[in-house]
């Protein structure tokens, strides 16, 4: 029988697991406002006439700026 790839226990160690993009894009930019957010993770998204949609879009498209926003909100949460 073949195992199911998409079994829970192989997101056990994922911090990020069940957390939305979208959901992580607001939160940061409720926590810190697009400018701070700017200036912390530094893509033009988030620096020219910065929207979540826009950014989601962007985000979801470059996996480097993606992992960088993903850091950001893992070292937030921490504080």
């Amino acid at each position: 029988m073949e195992k199911n790839k998409n079994q829970p226990q192989e997101q056990l160690n994922n911090p990020l697991h069940g957390i939305k993009l979208a959901d992580i894009v607001q939160y940061l930019v409720s926590y810190y406002g697009w400018e701070e957010l700017g200036s912390r993770v530094k893509i033009n998204c988030f620096n020219s006439n910065p929207t979540i949609k826009s950014s989601l879009k962007f985000l979801r498209k470059t996996p480097w700026a993606r992992s960088k926003v993903e850091d950001l909100y893992l070292r937030t949460i921490k504080e």
